[in-house]
């Protein structure tokens, strides 16, 4: 250490350290140089908490990140463009818009001018609160501003005016990406397959969905669940089935939401014996049931009548670690008790609390 040498290294020695730091993942470390920087009374600049906040955002630490930005502030040192975002990035994750266009204001006021990752946090943010009209005004405020969309702008456009039931304005979004020589995306085409799906008009999702293939988009595993939750609602179990078959054989890889959602619906037209088998397959391909998984199966197990599988499936997952919630014990314990097994019914019970779960009203009422 330079300190042994006599030498007592400054920011910028500690800057090029923590940066090192940051990069190579070692954040922990990174922070408690930081805190040896401060004890010393040598002053942290931007440059500091820029690398800090970098890592802490990328590791998905927005509250740590937000923390060291109103330290930032509290020692008055200017923030610049990226620390402003992350800021209005937080203000918006926390539903205070208001807060968030304070913010901006501010940044206007210290000569820092709004850039894409700005404008699209914004459109983003009243997306979600339903404002997709002031949303498009911050497009044309954007616009104005020679600052041009780009496809994260009109993904969270597309998706919006889905969500919203309004698929052709969507549809008119992706046609105006192409006129701007930005190519539809396979989030652009899973927001459109999305926006069919919710309206039930299936012919319309497959088609979308053939049309991103045959443009050379390649559908990921959340465009395949779109479509076989799609098919599940409109109970065409068959054709969601085939979709599995296709992802099982080609890739991509079926995930949880995959299983679940099948099972869910094998489970509600009252095909358990396939829901159980699909189960054997999920596990023999190193998928992990979770509890949706098991709240499922032990639904249609119980409303077949099929308490002992019901009763092995809930052994089974517990001795699997699985941590069980209210909902699975509520389920079995309705099932138990509809079908006569009124003490197992009771003796599930008093084993909430056991375990460190507490009986809900739907508990009490069935026991």
């Amino acid at each position: 250490m330079m300190e042994d040498r006599g030498f007592e290294p400054n920011i910028v020695a500690y800057n090029t350290v923590i940066d090192s730091l940051c990069k190579k993942g070692s954040l922990n470390e990174a922070l408690h140089l930081f805190s040896q920087v401060k004890v010393k009374g040598i002053r942290p600049d931007i440059v500091t908490y820029s690398c800090l906040i970098h890592a802490m955002y990328d590791l998905g630490q927005q509250e740590e990140a937000t923390r060291l930005l109103n330290e930032m502030v509290d020692n008055n040192i200017s923030l610049n463009i990226f620390m402003y975002n992350i800021l209005i990035d937080a203000h918006c994750k926390d539903g205070k818009i208001f807060e968030a266009l304070d913010t901006v204001d501010t940044m206007k006021k210290q000569g820092i001018e709004p850039n894409l990752v700005t404008y699209n946090i914004l459109v983003d943010a009243h997306c979600k609160e339903g404002k997709v009209s002031k949303a498009e005004d911050i497009v044309d405020t954007m616009i104005k501003h020679s600052i041009e969309p780009n496809v994260v702008t009109y993904n969270i456009l597309v998706d919006a005016h889905c969500r919203e039931g309004v698929v052709s304005e969507a549809e008119d979004i992706v046609d105006a990406m192409i006129k701007h020589n930005i190519e539809p995306n396979v989030v652009s085409y899973s927001a459109l397959i999305n926006g069919h799906c919710l309206q039930n008009k299936m012919d319309k999702a497959r088609k979308v969905f053939q049309l991103m293939i045959k443009k050379g988009c390649s559908p990921d595993i959340f465009s395949y669940n779109i479509m076989i939750n799609g098919y599940y609602k409109a109970k065409r179990i068959d054709e969601a089935m085939e979709l599995f078959h296709e992802i099982s054989q080609k890739g991509p890889n079926p995930d949880i939401v995959t299983y679940n959602t099948l099972m869910q619906c094998m489970c509600k037209l009252g095909r358990v014996s396939s829901a159980c088998e699909l189960l054997r397959k999920m596990i023999a391909f190193g998928q992990v049931p979770n509890v949706v998984t098991c709240s499922f199966l032990l639904n249609g197990l119980c409303k077949s009548d099929k308490l002992e599988e019901a009763l092995e499936l809930f052994q089974a997952m517990r001795n699997s670690k699985l941590e069980l919630d209210t909902v699975c014990y509520n389920i079995l314990i309705d099932g138990l008790c509809k079908s006569g097994y009124i003490e197992v019914g009771k003796e599930l019970f008093h084993k909430l609390s056991v375990n460190g779960l507490k009986p809900s009203v739907y508990t009490f009422y069935n026991d």
